[in-house]
């Protein structure tokens, strides 16, 4: 990008602007951007709408953002809430909080603490979560590494490594929770397969092993297969 030939825009308080191309973007307060937005830097504090795409080098909400349009970036950081319509497009995604994407996700790396929900695919070379997560399509990743809070859905997974787990509080460890944190899937398919508390139709992998707390339909593995006595697999077969 030539930044020599942009200028910054701010937006305070309630105010308003159009889109554009610019160098620095920053909405602070209840602002609002009515078009698409192409910029080297964009950070929204506070009650950020943008009713369009963005495109950036560098994007930061801190506070609660929505955007109408789909997100493209290099880096992406979210700290606190941020609601897209459309599609995320970014190398390098950093959740710390809540993000709900109406489309697709497609990054080199994603690390999420908190919450996210996809309507359609998740696609990453490294998919890392300490989250509750509702994927609507397919998480595909060459490396999948989950630790589960609540309930998590996801319709298929697909990658090389795929590791879940449970990581229990102090809490659960003296009285029993209300509710079971899992993962709920039709299909799980990769070449090292470690999985705790999951719900499954079918899982088929290389080396496989189901710990505890898992209900798994059936198992198609091609070289080793580890049970955990308090998991339940209905047929496990090798292939």
């Amino acid at each position: 990008m030539d930044t020599k030939v942009r200028e910054d825009l701010e937006v305070n308080g309630f105010g308003a602007s159009n889109g554009g191309q610019f160098n620095h973007v920053t909405l602070n307060g209840f602002s609002t951007v009515n078009s698409d937005v192409d910029c080297v830097e964009f950070k929204s504090n506070g009650f950020g709408t943008v009713n369009g795409n963005v495109k950036s080098e560098q994007f930061k909400v801190n506070g609660k953002a929505k955007f109408k349009g789909t997100i493209e970036s290099q880096s992406l950081f979210i700290d606190g809430t941020a609601k897209i319509d459309g599609n995320l497009h970014a190398e390098h995604v950093k959740i710390s909080g809540k993000i709900s994407v109406g489309g697709r996700i497609k990054s080199d790396e994603i690390n999420i603490k908190g919450t996210l929900t996809v309507e359609e695919d998740c696609e990453a070379e490294i998919f890392s979560a300490e989250a509750q997560f509702n994927i609507g399509g397919l998480l595909n990743a060459d490396e999948i590494k989950v630790q589960i809070y609540g309930t998590c859905k996801v319709k298929e997974i697909g990658g090389q490594i795929i590791i879940v787990k449970h990581k229990g509080s102090f809490f659960d460890s003296i009285i029993k929770p209300l509710f079971t944190a899992q993962l709920e899937t039709d299909l799980i398919e990769g070449d090292k397969i470690d999985l705790e508390n999951t719900i499954a139709k079918v899982v088929r992998g290389n080396q496989v092993r189901i710990g505890r707390n898992c209900q798994i339909g059936l198992v198609e593995y091609s070289e080793d297969f580890e049970q955990d006595k308090k998991a339940i697999v209905n047929k496990s077969v090798k292939i």
